[in-house]
């Protein structure tokens, strides 16, 4: 092992940092799995200081309204045998496969018109003589989709759309959604959760939706829709009811970044200011976020952060299914937290104390495929570079234009769900999202441990993470501050064994200091023997760089692993803070250059050709002492 100091002496007095890296992927002092409890199946192996599991929770089958018509036609059984290995054909043609299967996997469809517009296009159906069903069953190539959903969709939004709510198709569907996940529920091998969408959107446009998670293996009768209602609020009020009968669940909101402001407000629907009951049913229902996924990264925004130099990452500037501006206030997750801790400050509550995962948001039924392998979102309607925008169309358009007029460019081959759970079981899988103990990656199945505490053991000790565990607290929980004693953090990070080798590992602070609120980003652990720069709390860079002729990259730079123990230099015990990790590859190439070179083409100047892919561990918070 290789071990770097990761500041020089005057900062390590400020900071105790100790940064490492291994040439091997295993975890600090990972114990051997014990034996099961008893109330276990006997094959599942169980680990009390955890595994990490990496899953997929955001995907849509021929139910969804969207998919079907963009030309999905697979269903839940199949998008489940694609998450352990099997094969899907995608609507343009051509087949998708994963490298490494999932451990776990959840079929999500719209539980608006869940299942009709399938139906439609069954020319023996009822509904398919509705004059909206016209052309259902004559479907052709994407401009005929995209076309056809256009004018479809207006009318669901109208109030003539209701007429084809059809309770029976819904049911259907719905009853082959949880018979699905129920069928490929493996215990010990592999993890489904019966899940749907919630979509809904703000007056303005802005988007609102959640993904809803069932614990168990019996869902709600039929799913909450924005039909019932399209205040978020309302859907909490079913799920408090649903709970109420024994049926439990969680709803995770995502692409907040296409929120124009709507998902972290500082008001209540009816514009009144957020209270305790806002907060506690709020987090009661909503103790996740997605930060990531195809239709961009909501981690922050160079406008929010602008001494955040990574800030800048896979940003959909637009409100969903539009070209409109999103407005970034109120619609990234580092600003909520932020703003969460000040009102836990002034007011005593927190409406945004989320733990962080990520997904994919596919409506071809599998996922969005790697950088080097993208399958893209929308079926037919994306399925090829010309028509997401990433190479030349054979013809201009009309206007001169030499790409598609699509905002697909700005989506990402993102993202994937992490948790860290004793096996891989629906019980302590929700476990983990329920306590936070989760992260969300880019793509990469990065792994990544974070831990604060009084009494934490060394970075390097035989028996850290038994340690940490017994002494300290993990990602998504809470530490009391000690009036006497700061609290010390221990950050581990692995690369993916089949992407590019981590460069840094940083931990975000936000707090709230004389009223304001502030952030910081702060590097920990260098790759390649670097120092922190104590002035300016940055590695160097590591000279990783990306040859474009053909996305090879630097050979011999980065590291396997990299981890630390670290020391707050600003910390205060009187103030309210907040800390996450995110850790950060070497440089690769984006999907869109992927397809330019594949193409034989020059990729497109105005899109990033090169991106750094990461995770993000959920925060842990620190709370005064009263």
């Amino acid at each position: 092992m290789r071990s770097f100091i990761g500041i020089n002496t005057l900062a390590f007095l400020l900071s105790t940092l100790v940064a490492c890296s291994d040439q091997s992927t295993s975890e600090p002092a990972a114990p051997e799995p014990v034996a099961a409890p008893a109330t276990a199946a006997a094959s599942v192996e169980y680990n009390t200081e955890r595994n990490a599991y990496f899953g997929d929770l955001h995907v849509h089958t021929m139910y969804s309204f969207d998919a079907f018509i963009f030309g999905t036609t697979s269903s839940p059984d199949d998008a489940y045998e694609f998450a352990k290995g099997g094969t899907i054909t995608h609507p343009a043609g051509f087949d998708m496969t994963l490298d490494v299967p999932l451990d776990f996997y959840g079929v999500s469809d719209h539980a608006f018109y869940l299942g009709v517009l399938r139906e439609m296009a069954n020319p023996d159906s009822e509904i398919s003589k509705h004059e909206a069903a016209a052309g259902m069953t004559t479907l052709a190539g994407a401009a005929d989709r995209r076309a056809k959903f256009q004018s479809i969709l207006g009318v669901l939004r109208s109030p003539r759309g209701r007429e084809l709510n059809d309770p029976g198709i819904v049911k259907s569907a719905w009853d082959d959604i949880v018979a699905a996940a129920n069928r490929h529920n493996d215990p010990g091998n592999f993890t489904t959760f019966i899940a749907y969408e919630y979509t809904t959107t703000a007056r303005d446009g802005g988007n609102l939706h959640r993904n809803v998670i069932f614990q168990g293996d019996t869902g709600s009768e039929l799913p909450f829709s924005r039909l019932d209602s399209s205040n978020p609020e309302d859907l909490w009020d079913w799920m408090d009811s649903n709970r109420a009968a024994g049926i439990e669940s969680l709803a995770i909101p995502h692409n907040s970044n296409g929120s124009n402001g709507n998902m972290f407000m500082l008001v209540d629907s009816a514009g009144q200011p957020l209270d305790d009951a806002y907060a506690n049913q709020r987090m009661r229902n909503e103790p996740l976020v997605e930060i990531t996924q195809v239709k961009g990264t909501s981690d922050t925004h160079p406008a929010l952060s602008p001494n955040d130099e990574w800030a800048d990452f896979e940003i959909m500037p637009y409100m969903v299914a539009s070209t409109l501006s999103s407005q970034p206030v109120g619609s990234y997750v580092r600003e909520a937290l932020i703003n969460g801790l000040q009102m836990q400050a002034e007011q005593g509550f927190n409406p945004y104390k989320l733990g962080f995962i990520g997904s994919s948001d596919t409506h071809n039924a599998t996922y969005a495929g790697d950088e080097d392998d993208y399958w893209s979102k929308v079926g037919v309607v994306d399925g090829t570079p010309e028509r997401r925008s990433s190479i030349p169309l054979s013809e201009p358009l009309p206007n001169g234009d030499l790409y598609a007029d699509v905002y697909y460019d700005t989506w990402g081959a993102a993202g994937l769900a992490g948790v860290w759970a004793e096996e891989n079981t629906r019980e302590a899988i929700y476990d983990a999202f329920r306590r936070k103990e989760t992260f969300g990656t880019s793509g990469p199945r990065m792994k990544v441990r974070f831990f604060a505490g009084h009494d934490l053991p060394a970075v390097d000790d035989s028996d850290m993470l038994a340690a940490a565990y017994a002494s300290g607290v993990t990602m998504g929980s809470d530490l009391i501050a000690a009036a006497n004693q700061q609290p010390s953090f221990i950050v581990w990070a692995a690369k993916d064994p089949n992407s590019a080798p981590l460069q840094r590992v940083q931990i975000v602070k936000g707090w709230v200091e004389n009223g304001e609120t502030r952030e910081q980003v702060y590097d920990v652990a260098c790759a390649d023997g670097g120092l922190v720069d104590p002035a300016t709390n940055r590695c160097p860079e590591n000279g990783a760089t990306v040859n474009l002729s053909d996305c090879s990259i630097s050979a011999g730079l980065g590291a396997t692993e990299l981890k630390a123990g670290w020391r707050d230099p600003q910390y205060d015990p009187s103030q309210h803070a907040m800390y996450y990790v995110r850790a950060l590859e070497n440089p690769s190439c984006r999907w869109s250059t992927w397809d330019a070179i594949r193409a034989g083409v020059a990729p497109r100047q105005d899109l990033a050709a090169t991106i750094q892919e990461r995770v993000w561990s959920s925060p842990i918070w620190i709370t005064p002492t009263q």
